[in-house]
């Protein structure tokens, strides 16, 4: 059932074949005469193994849990999809891989949207001043970027390699997955550049503005570097629980959707055999960048704390998907598991959200480019996706749709509050009771007494689904 009591809507093909319309009313904050500033936060590889969202997480990240404090977590938060740059093309633009055919993380995405409108677009329109720095869209290559989205940007600055790999495996994966302490100066990293940019942003606001200002933290992606003084603590992190067997009761379509990856895992496994603790090392390293990412956003939240626009600041939180540290057998993303998926996602709107708040409703990010226009009272536009500002105003009310999730044409999740359903592009099936197994090691999807579950589901897919985009030449 949709937002209105209407049955599920499924997303056609292209824009004009688009089904689900959203069009987001026009309502300016209660008590506001002027358009609010938006800070635009996005966070890359966290996932929901952080004290935000699990309090017993041996990783801390006080600076979210201070930005939460203000407004609304979504405990159900699930990216669009597990990779890059489908997942911000999807969010940025307010369309889903189904409806566009941007899979993957070359896929041309402007080639596939000529004259879409970014979110960014849509506020430039509305006449603020729209900034921004670090990785917005995918960074794999210029290509990627939207030079029109914003007036002025500072791009993120290539990743600073020290002089050799610092791991002990220099035969194990690339330079891009290493990890360890570095660089010497924090301030020699990407994330503190695009930090300092931010500071100096919302010290500096346009005059006679608004401004929606992007801030985009590469950390904790790899390769899993971090100053010294955010491995303070990380001894004490364990790689997460895992079952051996695990991929036993794995259908065919998912073989073959990881088979690309399965390298990352049995890589670590043999270095860590020949290497005792290199595998300890690895997780503690991704614990580090959680924590010095966490430090930037702190920075920035300390300068919108200085600001005297602060009060009239919506804030927006996000990351593009999270990421597996062993849990399902599994390192990296690219997979339809929860833990590619789950990720933080907070709203700060002034006027309309209570500080504290907590939503369990399972979203996608989706829900961002509609909540943005409507909580700014700027025009709306046909998106595949609902506004999320009924649960800003009343986090536990009704909210029927699940979050859909796609990786590669025609395989997708469906998580509800309880079950977590996929089905592949072969049609094969997974089906994870959340209640019952929240590490997803037992899948029930050939127990005949869950096909009224399945079927529940299956209703939420996308009847039709874009062919895939050229790839972007490089």
């Amino acid at each position: 059932m949709g937002r209105n009591g209407m049955r599920p809507t499924r997303v056609g093909r292209g824009l004009l074949g688009m089904t689900l319309a959203c069009w987001v009313l026009s309502v300016p904050l209660p008590g506001e005469q002027s358009k609010p500033d938006v800070l635009f936060i996005a966070i890359d590889d966290m996932n929901d193994w952080v004290s935000l969202l699990d309090p017993d997480s041996p990783i801390k990240t006080p600076n979210l849990e201070r930005l939460a404090g203000r407004g609304v977590l979504f405990t159900r938060a699930y990216c669009i999809s597990p990779a890059c740059n489908p997942s911000r093309t999807a969010l940025l633009t307010g369309l889903r891989p189904t409806t566009t055919g941007v899979y993957g993380n070359n896929s041309d995405w402007r080639k596939a949207l000529p004259k879409r409108r970014t979110i960014m677009q849509q506020f430039q329109a509305a006449g603020y001043a729209v900034r921004g720095a670090g990785k917005i869209f995918h960074h794999k290559s210029k290509g990627f970027h939207d030079k029109a989205s914003f007036d002025d940007f500072q791009m993120m600055a290539p990743q600073n390699m020290p002089p050799r790999k610092l791991n002990q495996g220099p035969e194990y994966g690339s330079r891009n997955t290493d990890w360890g302490v570095w660089p010497p100066d924090e301030r020699n990293t990407i994330d503190f550049r695009t930090a300092d940019y931010c500071i100096k942003a919302l010290q500096n606001p346009p005059k006679g503005k608004p401004l929606f200002l992007a801030c985009g933290i590469f950390k904790p992606h790899s390769p899993f570097f971090a100053p010294k003084q955010y491995f303070r603590g990380t001894g004490k992190v364990s790689p997460p629980p895992r079952l051996a067997d695990d991929w036993k009761d794995l259908p065919g379509g998912a073989q073959v959707l990881m088979r690309n990856t399965k390298w990352f895992w049995s890589g670590m496994t043999k270095l860590d055999r020949r290497l005792p603790g290199s595998y300890n090392r690895f997780v503690q390293a991704y614990a580090a960048c959680c924590v010095f990412a966490d430090t930037q956003l702190g920075r920035v939240l300390d300068a919108l704390d200085a600001s005297p626009r602060r009060k009239r600041t919506i804030v927006v939180l996000w990351s593009d998907h999270g990421f597996h540290l062993g849990e399902k057998n599994h390192i990296e993303k690219f997979a339809l598991w929860e833990k590619s998926n789950h990720v933080p996602f907070i709203v700060v709107a002034p006027g309309v959200t209570e500080e504290g708040g907590s939503c369990e409703r399972p979203v996608d990010l989706s829900v961002i480019y509609p909540t943005l226009l409507e909580l700014c009272g700027l025009p709306g536009a046909e998106c595949d996706g609902l506004s999320a500002v009924p649960l800003l105003r009343d986090p536990d009310r009704k909210w029927k749709q699940p979050a859909l999730m796609t990786y590669g044409r025609g395989n997708h999740a469906v998580r509800s509050e309880r079950w977590r359903y996929i089905r592949y592009a072969d049609g094969s099936e997974e089906l994870y009771d959340h209640k019952a197994d929240p590490n997803e090691w037992v899948n029930v999807a050939a127990d005949p007494r869950h096909e009224v579950v399945k079927e529940s589901h299956r209703l939420w897919l996308p009847r039709e689904e874009a062919p895939p985009v050229t790839n972007l030449r490089r």
